[in-house]
């Protein structure tokens, strides 16, 4: 029993003008001198080529929605030849587009164009989320200095259009340790850079960041500033006439840090994002440290750490830009700041699927989401 043979594609021109018609979902006889774009989303369809043809009649026969690799489209010979063969053929690739041509009754329809569109990716619109390293808090000292609380890194979210083939290479940035700026996160083909955030006072003045660091308590209450558009300034540290003396609380992406009194200044709150398919919050400042009866400031929403109360502070959480919060009382260190994170959620359909560093990929509705907590790239 004959069965149906698979064409092979080729690259010529196609001669002269024919006539399109409207989209085809369902199966139908081709007329001659006429075009057709079939569509096989919801089934398999069979284009009936005409009876009786005559030399130089042609039919193409194009896919519309790049379906025909799961629903193929059968071309029925209607008793001529096809190639030579008494058979029908049958067009497997999506974007396939074959013209065919009657040419007598040996060969019968033979294909004159064909071809599959390959190279006609387009530029498409991801949103991104990108946050910096969390500044590390302040470090009390053996005499009566407390640690401000780190700064948040700095956020930035958005969207930007992606170019196909273009690698998005993506840096995130690590926490700073105590007393130590967070590094930034990138991507640098789009020219997007979180700075990290500030580190906590305790000696010297909160440093800057995407958030500022708190001041510290006692002798060098000056706070750390944030960057427009990315975090916020620090909290003053106390500077009273008697213990305890609390730091200042970190910068948050959404909020200043607290003031402190006797108690550490509580940490900004940080921002929060859906970007995942759920909401979390990122960027919050560290607490800064308090000494004698006081309690450290509660770390700011979004990966913030407490400040010590009397000992040291709790380091920002990981991947969320957390500042560290400050150390309490004599010598207790300052904790770490969190890392950063940078997420890419693309229209599924537009996902290639080439990534390094291994970013964890889920999906959420239409879009897949692309979460690196490591420095990595996709290739869009």
């Amino acid at each position: 029993m004959a069965t149906s043979q698979q064409l092979a594609a080729f690259n010529y021109a196609v001669p002269g003008p024919l006539v399109w018609n409207p989209v085809k979902s369902a199966s139908f006889n081709a007329v001659a001198g006429n075009a057709y774009a079939v569509n096989t989303t919801s089934v398999a369809v069979t284009v009936t080529l005409p009876i009786s043809p005559v030399i130089g009649q042609a039919v193409q026969i194009t896919d519309y929605a790049g379906t025909f690799a799961t629903n193929a489209c059968t071309v029925a010979r209607n008793g001529s030849n096809i190639a030579g063969q008494a058979l029908n053929a049958l067009l497997l690739a999506n974007r396939e587009s074959v013209a065919f041509v009657y040419i007598d009754a040996t060969q019968g329809w033979i294909v004159y164009s064909s071809f599959i569109a390959t190279n006609l990716a387009q530029s498409y619109t991801a949103s991104y989320l990108i946050v910096a390293g969390g500044g590390g808090g302040g470090n009390a000292s053996a005499g009566f200095d407390n640690g401000g609380g780190g700064g948040a890194g700095g956020l930035l979210s958005g969207s930007a259009t992606l170019n196909p083939g273009t690698v998005y290479s993506v840096v995130v940035g690590s926490g700073g340790a105590a007393q130590a700026t967070g590094a930034n996160s990138t991507i640098a083909a789009l020219s997007l850079t979180a700075l990290g955030g500030g580190y906590g006072g305790y000696t010297v003045a909160g440093g800057n960041g995407g958030s500022g660091g708190g001041g510290g308590g006692f002798s060098n209450t000056s706070f750390g500033t944030g960057t427009a558009g990315q975090g916020n300034k620090g909290g003053s540290g106390a500077a009273n006439t008697a213990a305890p003396y609390g730091g200042g609380g970190g910068g948050g992406s959404s909020a200043v840090g607290g003031n402190a009194v006797t108690t550490g200044g509580a940490g900004g709150a940080g921002t929060a994002s859906s970007i995942t398919g759920s909401s979390v919050n990122y960027a919050g400042g560290g607490g800064g440290g308090s000494s004698s009866a006081g309690t450290g400031g509660t770390g700011g929403t979004g990966g913030g750490g407490a400040g010590g109360g009397q000992g040291v502070g709790t380091a920002g959480t990981v991947n969320t830009g957390g500042g560290g919060g400050g150390g309490g009382d004599v010598s207790n260190a300052g904790a770490s700041g969190g890392s950063g994170v940078v997420i890419f959620s693309v229209p599924t359909a537009n996902y290639t699927g080439t990534t390094t560093g291994s970013p964890t990929v889920t999906t959420s509705g239409a879009n897949t989401i692309i979460k690196f907590t490591a420095s990595g790239s996709y290739t869009a």
